[in-house]
């Protein structure tokens, strides 16, 4: 045991002088000018790159959505470049100031609060403007919410479609999904906490029983991703608990089958639906989500219906 520990140290060792090597090889290529769209971690500080660190220690202006969050980010690192916020609200005032310093041969470094810049942040106009204007813009990859939800949550990954935020009223987030039903791919979501059950729901009334997953606290301690059909998932939501933060939900794509609702969609819509609605209007309302017989639901209701009354 006791050779196996010196084995183990002498292989530290030997990692942390790789990525010392590493990262002063970075440090000594020349950053030049342009506009550097770098990747911060989305949890885990460990998760930035050796290239992100190079990148922000040299660059003359870091351009952050919310310097007061990022200013954290850089001082655990200990780096002290220049801040400047650049978020929706100030964007047309600041992206001519960002790009003439550019032009001056400065480097500017895009940074989101976590992640890819540009994933549901702003910066797509600095990025066209930049590029129109014949100036260097260079990608810096990293952590990405949307990606790690993806990879583990068991869902097809060869064809996905990243739809963002969803519209916070109802109507207009339903007429939204519908447009999305036929896109033959995972889809994925980034949604709050205060609206993710109405979601859930509302993916439950266009998506039927689709296989979907729902992750938080990505690369964190207490980091989790629940499986099930969307009225399961929202079914699982307890309304005494107070959600925090983002959430990522995934949403399987379309089967050849798609139209025949089977009977767990229909019951587990059913159940979500008796929560709020007497037992008439829950028949009603999962019959005209699932264009479906009134008599079809009415039947699996009343097996349901004992069920819901024990104690």
């Amino acid at each position: 045991m006791q050779d196996r520990s010196h084995d183990d140290q002498d292989a530290s060792r030997r990692l942390l002088e790789r990525v010392a090597a590493a990262l002063a090889d970075e440090l000594e290529r020349p950053l030049q000018p342009g506009l550097y769209l770098v990747a911060t971690p989305i949890g885990n500080l460990a998760d930035i790159s050796l290239r992100a660190l190079a990148v922000l220690s040299r660059a003359d202006l870091i351009a952050a959505e919310d310097t007061r969050h990022s200013r954290k980010l850089l001082s655990h690192f200990g780096l002290r470049g220049e801040l400047t916020a650049y978020h929706e609200h100030n964007a047309a005032k600041e992206r001519p100031r960002l790009l003439a310093r550019i032009r001056a041969g400065f480097s500017a470094a895009l940074i989101s609060d976590a992640g890819m810049p540009l994933i549901s942040d702003p910066g797509y106009k600095l990025v066209r403007e930049a590029l129109e204007a014949g100036l260097t813009v260079t990608s810096v990859p990293g952590a990405s919410a949307a990606l790690a939800a993806l990879t583990s949550a068991g869902l097809p990954t060869d064809t996905f479609l990243f739809a963002g935020f969803l519209p916070p009223k109802g109507g207009q987030r339903r007429k939204r999904l519908e447009e999305l039903k036929p896109v033959p791919a995972t889809l994925i979501f980034y949604e709050t906490a205060s609206r993710l059950q109405a979601t859930l729901a509302d993916m439950a009334g266009v998506y039927g029983g689709r296989e979907a997953a729902v992750a938080k606290e990505l690369t964190k301690l207490h980091e989790s991703l629940v499986r099930g059909t969307p009225a399961e998932l929202a079914a699982a939501i307890d309304p005494s608990t107070e959600l925090k933060g983002e959430f990522v939900v995934l949403v399987g794509p379309p089967s050849p089958d798609e139209g025949l609702v089977d009977d767990d969609a229909i019951v587990a819509s059913l159940k979500l639906a008796l929560k709020h609605e007497s037992f008439r209007d829950a028949v009603r309302s999962v019959a005209e989500t699932f264009d479906l017989k009134r008599s079809r639901v009415y039947e699996l209701g009343l097996a349901l219906k004992p069920k819901e009354r024990e104690p």
